[in-house]
C-alpha cells in the first residue's frame, strides 16, 4: 500500500488538526500543524512588538528562532521556537486575533510554505490548515475541505478553551470566528478556498470519529 500526501483544509475550528492528529497516527504518517506555524510567527511578532510592516524583523527573528515540533510524554504535541515551550502560549487570544494578519504576509508565507513542502517530501504525511490542497500540496493525492457552521465552531473552541483553562466568552468566540472566515477568505495571499478536486466534507452535527470514518475511506481509495 503506497503512502501519500493528504490535504485538509477548511476554515477556524472545523475539526482539521483533531481529525488530521487521529489519521496521521492511525497510518503510521507524520503530521504537520501549519497553523500552529503561523501563530508561532505572531507569538513572536507580538513578543517583539512587531508591527505588520515589520516583516524584515519577523524573519530574521525566524531564523534566530526557528520553529519546531516535539511530543511530550502524554503525546502532546509541543511547539517550540528555539528552545522555549510556547505550545499554550500559541492558543491564547491575543495570538489568535493577530494570526491572520502574519498569515497574509506573503513573505512570511513564503517562508514557512517552503518548509511545510520541505517536511512534505519526508514521506507519508497529514497537513492541515487553509491553503494546503490549493498552494502547499497542490500535488497531495487526497485533499479534503472541512466545514461546519459558525455556532458549532465556537461551541468546539469554547469547549477546547476552558479544557485549556483559558477563559473565553462563547458570543465573542462566536465574533471572532466569523471575523477570522472573512480575513482568511479574502486575504490576498493564498486566500481559504476549496481545491476543485478536493472532497467537501460538513461536519456539522458529526462525531470526530464519523468525520475521521469518512476521510479514512477517501484516502483508502488513492493508496
Amino acid at each position: 500500500m503506497k503512502t501519500i500526501q493528504i490535504a485538509i483544509d477548511g476554515p477556524a475550528s472545523s475539526g482539521k488538526s483533531t481529525v488530521a492528529k487521529i489519521i496521521a497516527k492511525d497510518f503510521g504518517y507524520t503530521y504537520l500543524d501549519t497553523g500552529a506555524m503561523y501563530r508561532a510567527a505572531t507569538y513572536i511578532a507580538l513578543k517583539h512588538q512587531l508591527e505588520d510592516e515589520n516583516v524584515e524583523q519577523l524573519l530574521e527573528l525566524l531564523d534566530q528562532h526557528p520553529i519546531s515540533f516535539g511530543r511530550s510524554e502524554a503525546g502532546e504535541q509541543l511547539v517550540f521556537v528555539g528552545d522555549v515551550d510556547i505550545t499554550h502560549p500559541i492558543r491564547e487570544h491575543e495570538v489568535t486575533n493577530r494570526v491572520s494578519a502574519i498569515a497574509a504576509l506573503p513573505a512570511i508565507r513564503k517562508k514557512l510554505v517552503n518548509l511545510q513542502q520541505e517536511i512534505a517530501q519526508k514521506g507519508g504525511i497529514v497537513m492541515d490548515g487553509r491553503d494546503i490542497g490549493t498552494v502547499v500540496l497542490p500535488q497531495a493525492e487526497l485533499k479534503v475541505f472541512l466545514v461546519a457552521s459558525v455556532d458549532e465552531r465556537a461551541e468546539r473552541r469554547y469547549k477546547e478553551n476552558i479544557a485549556k483553562g483559558i477563559e473565553t466568552d462563547l458570543e465573542t468566540l462566536k465574533e471572532e470566528i466569523a471575523a477570522r472566515d472573512y480575513k482568511d477568505s479574502h486575504r490576498e495571499t493564498s486566500p481559504l478556498k476549496q481545491a476543485e478536486d478536493a472532497v467537501y466534507l460538513d461536519t456539522t452535527g458529526l462525531t470526530i470519529e464519523e468525520v475521521v470514518d469518512k476521510i479514512k475511506v477517501e484516502a483508502e481509495k488513492k493508496m
